[in-house]
């Protein structure tokens, strides 16, 4: 069973969220907040596999929020946004969400959003990609991008593949026939090379080098 934290600071909109997940026999709301503020008791206290954040909030904001669950060790999170929020996604990204998800998507969309990132995978909307790309280039810092590419191995660039495809470490090792523990491990090596801080941010790269194409 998945438990999801929602937290929203509209009625409407956690109540349609709520009735979307809920519909779903493995999925279980834990519970509901209005901001992100005390996120991380809420957490402690809902015990969710994984929090549904809305980035815009009054007080304290999805952005912060995010920032102080991932540094308390707390679950993956996964934004929900709209497209004013292009000059937030990056944001999102450096504060260590998991999963982008539109809040005018569909049903299907958000339920498969919050299975990936309870998984342990990553969740970037298509229509999101381009937005969160331009908001890389403008405000992050690109370093030398083919040197850090140059630096990974044949075995590290096809994890980062399938990373940036969406794949959770369970499904790489799969794919690859190596154990869990080989991929966490490769993962972790990925990471420190491209200078990324978590999943999210290593598939942007992913995306923004060239190395991966969307719908490739």
């Amino acid at each position: 069973m998945i438990r999801v934290l929602l937290v929203d600071d509209q009625p409407m909109v956690r109540a349609g969220l709520g009735l979307v997940l809920r519909s779903q026999p493995d999925i279980q709301v834990a519970g509901e907040r209005d901001d992100g503020s005390h996120i991380v008791s809420a957490v402690q206290q809902c015990e969710p596999d994984v929090v549904c954040m809305d980035v815009r909030m009054p007080g304290t904001d999805g952005v912060e929020a995010t920032r102080a669950l991932r540094a308390a060790g707390g679950p993956p999170v996964c934004v929900l946004t709209t497209f004013s929020d292009d000059d937030v996604l990056w944001a999102a990204v450096d504060a260590g969400a998991a999963g982008f998800e539109l809040k005018s998507s569909t049903p299907e969309n958000l339920i498969e959003a919050v299975r990936t990132v309870a998984s342990g995978g990553t969740w970037i909307d298509g229509t999101l990609l381009g937005p969160i790309l331009d908001s890389y280039r403008r405000l992050a810092r690109p370093g030398h991008r083919p040197a850090r590419l140059a630096a990974l191995t044949d075995r590290e660039l096809e994890v980062l593949r399938l990373m940036a495809r969406g794949a959770s470490n369970r499904e790489i090792a799969a794919h690859l026939s190596v154990a869990e523990t080989t991929v966490k491990t490769h993962v972790g090596t990925v990471f420190s090379k491209l200078g990324a801080r978590d999943r999210a941010a290593a598939i942007v790269f992913a995306y923004d080098s060239g190395f991966v194409r969307p719908g490739g």
